[in-house]
């Protein structure tokens, strides 16, 4: 059947084709990781990442007749704060909500041995990947350029995807080190509403935050104070603490432990 003969099918293949593309993009970013190493695929992805976004948006507007103002649809911009916000939470959702999705597939085919190592090599990926898109963003320094990384991170992590599901907090700041902790994780939250015994998130939530730290500045440490080990905890043992993880950041030269992928 042509294409024309369906506005049905034609919308699947719109749809179809905004998939081919993501998927598209991601093949040439794993290839050029894999090529050339993370550092020079995330310094291609900035140049490339850009020109890919500019290039779509004018595509599409001349296309479907919307303006573009600075980089995003006008319509956009003259939404108010709290429903642009709201844009950015549903985002955040989704990208969580996909990170879900393909874990659970993993598991599914294989063990969840297997998600758990495909989960942890993303990390060391996309950390170092989101910290520089908020660097960006923000017009925080370079490592080389950083007089104050610690503070860079705590930026950081206030600008995460995850600063819009969860609810972290920063505590115990010292001029070289502070603990952040995480106060409401949205997985764990569900698998206790389940009944489930607490997700094992250690050597993930290390490969994360390790990635992350390194992509601020090289001289931060990280130790992991406390994680959810996966073990079931019966209300009757012992009352859950009111924060899920605890992780403490640190100037290499005034600690001495530092944890290594």
């Amino acid at each position: 059947m042509p294409l024309s003969d369906s506005n049905a099918l034609l919308l699947r293949a719109i749809r179809d084709a905004l998939r081919r593309i993501l998927v598209h993009y991601g093949f040439w970013f794993n290839e050029t990781l894999h090529q050339f190493g993370l550092p020079e695929a995330l310094a291609l992805e900035k140049e490339v990442g850009d020109r890919v976004l500019d290039l779509a948006l004018l595509r599409l507007s001349q296309t479907l007749g919307f303006e573009v103002d600075n980089g995003v649809p006008a319509a956009l911009g003259r939404l108010a704060p709290d429903r642009l916000e709201a844009l950015l939470d549903t985002l955040a959702k989704l990208w969580l909500a996909s990170d879900g999705i393909w874990f659970q597939a993993v598991e599914a085919k294989t063990s969840i041995h297997d998600a758990k190592r495909v989960n942890d090599t993303c990390w060391t990926r996309f950390s170092p990947f989101e910290a520089g898109r908020i660097k960006a963003l923000l017009e925080l320094p370079d490592a080389a350029a950083d007089p104050a990384p610690l503070a860079t991170l705590k930026t950081i992590l206030a600008h995460r995807l995850y600063s819009r599901i969860n609810c972290q907090e920063v505590v115990e700041e010292t001029p070289h080190s502070f603990i952040f902790r995480m106060t409401d994780c949205r997985v764990q939250a569900a698998r206790r509403r389940k009944g489930l015994a607490d997700y094992d998130c250690r050597s993930g939530g290390l490969v994360e935050y390790v990635s992350l730290a390194r992509a601020v500045h090289p001289a931060i440490v990280v130790e992991c104070l406390a994680c959810p080990s996966g073990e079931p905890q019966a209300a009757e043992q012992k009352p859950r603490q009111a924060w899920y993880c605890a992780w403490r950041f640190s100037l290499a030269e005034s600690n001495p432990k530092s944890e290594t992928l």
